[in-house]
């Protein structure tokens, strides 16, 4: 019997039609959620566009991860089945692979960073897989699990660069087409690059006139770096607060696919991704991971206005303690925070004033340090260093202002 010939990336692209996503769709039913559309009026007078949020932050085990993770495994054959599955990932495509896996009667193990946040890591155990820490980021974990699965036989399920993965969370785009009919564009979030090609396929082949941006880290861009290139290329390093997306390196398939499918890349950067993380918290009261925001983050960057987008959020499992420093470098951002130190006149009466002063301009003191060590130039000064709450930057400089009529020289520490 003649071997049967391998595929290449090409002929994987081409060959890919609208059948294989709604094949996908019919494979997911019963299993993945239907995440419902929310308008969003603050993201939509933000960005001067009707904004729809898709949130699949919302959707079983926290993340789309699941879409991809259960359509692969689920044709696998019995044989394949039988041996159990692994693969590496930060956490989404963990817990979407644990989860499918449990659900089918199939061993998973899961290669994770070990700089993986701890409720992503108990949230994969807990779903019953074996769990193995390894490296600082997603590319050593995975250079492990290749090991692994070369040692002990198992069948790989690759977290983006893998068709059926990719045909798997292209069902989102469906769900958002037949939700909102007339939309113009879908914003979508880019780690290695299996959730944008699978949603810029499905969206092209119902509707090509929808346009399809990928969104990036501007510290992990490796798929723009890709298709400026016109070739992979592995970047030196992949640090960012979405670690979701901390990719070096774009799969070949994905590139393929996003090079035929994809208008266009926005990249955004670290703080405005932990702005649209506040935001979303503010106005929506929904949380979501540094990765899930990336298309909030973009929004303010389409090259229209007055079209109607729906922007994925494509997952929200973040611990709290992540969630309190995000938000706090934001506040800090947006000058809703605002530090500063001024020197005094080591005399009673100073720390008054200067609460008085903040008092009148309606700054709520959170902190305040008074301290004679640091004045090194005279012995009858002292610095007092005060961190406020402050409404915008605005405020900030009316405070600054106000405290330079009494004298007040400020030196502003962030």
């Amino acid at each position: 019997m003649p071997e049967e010939k391998v595929k290449s990336v090409d002929d994987i692209v081409a060959s890919t039609t609208i059948a294989d996503v709604y094949r996908a769709a019919k494979q997911l039913e019963g299993v993945a959620r239907k995440t419902r559309l929310i308008h969003s009026d603050y993201f939509s007078e933000l960005s001067g566009n009707d904004v729809y949020l898709k949130p699949e932050n919302l959707q079983h085990t926290g993340a789309f991860k699941l879409r991809g993770a259960y359509n692969k495994i689920s044709q696998l054959t019995d044989a394949e089945k039988a041996k159990g599955v692994i693969t590496a990932s930060a956490g989404n495509h963990a817990q979407g692979v644990a989860y499918a896996a449990k659900k089918l009667g199939v061993k998973a193990v899961i290669c994770m960073p070990a700089t993986t946040p701890i409720l992503k890591v108990e949230g994969t155990k807990a779903l019953g897989a074996e769990v193995v820490l390894h490296g600082d980021g997603f590319d050593d974990a995975y250079a492990h699990s290749l090991k692994l699965q070369k040692e002990k036989g198992y069948v790989y399920i690759h977290p983006f660069n893998d068709r059926e993965v990719l045909l798997g969370q292209g069902t989102t785009a469906l769900e958002i087409i037949d939700a909102q009919k007339d939309i113009d564009a879908i914003l979508v979030p880019i780690g290695g690059g299996g959730f944008a090609s699978g949603v810029a396929l499905a969206t092209k082949l119902v509707n090509p006139n929808v346009k399809v941006y990928g969104v990036e880290p501007a510290n992990a861009a490796c798929m723009k770096a890709a298709l400026k290139q016109d070739k992979i290329v592995t970047l030196p390093s992949a640090d960012t607060v979405a670690d979701g997306c901390a990719v070096k390196t774009a799969g070949d398939l994905t590139f393929a696919f996003c090079k035929k499918y994809l208008d266009g890349i926005i990249t955004v950067s670290e703080m405005e991704i932990m702005g649209a993380l506040l935001s979303l918290i503010e106005k929506h009261k929904l949380i979501a991971e540094g990765a899930g925001v990336l298309s909030l983050a973009a929004l303010t960057k389409l090259p229209f206005k007055g079209k109607k987008v729906a922007a994925i959020v494509s997952g929200g499992n973040i611990d709290i303690s992540t969630i309190s420093a995000l938000i706090d470098k934001a506040l800090i951002a947006r000058s809703r925070v605002f530090c500063f130190a001024v020197q005094l006149p080591d005399k009673p009466g100073q720390l008054e004033l200067i609460a008085h002063i903040l008092a009148t301009e309606n700054a709520n003191v959170i902190e305040l340090n008074h301290n004679q060590a640091k004045v090194t130039d005279s012995f009858k000064k002292v610095v007092l260093e005060v961190t406020c709450e402050t409404h915008n930057e605005e405020h900030v400089q009316r405070i600054i202002r106000a405290l330079g009529k009494h004298g007040y020289e400020v030196e502003r520490i962030y």
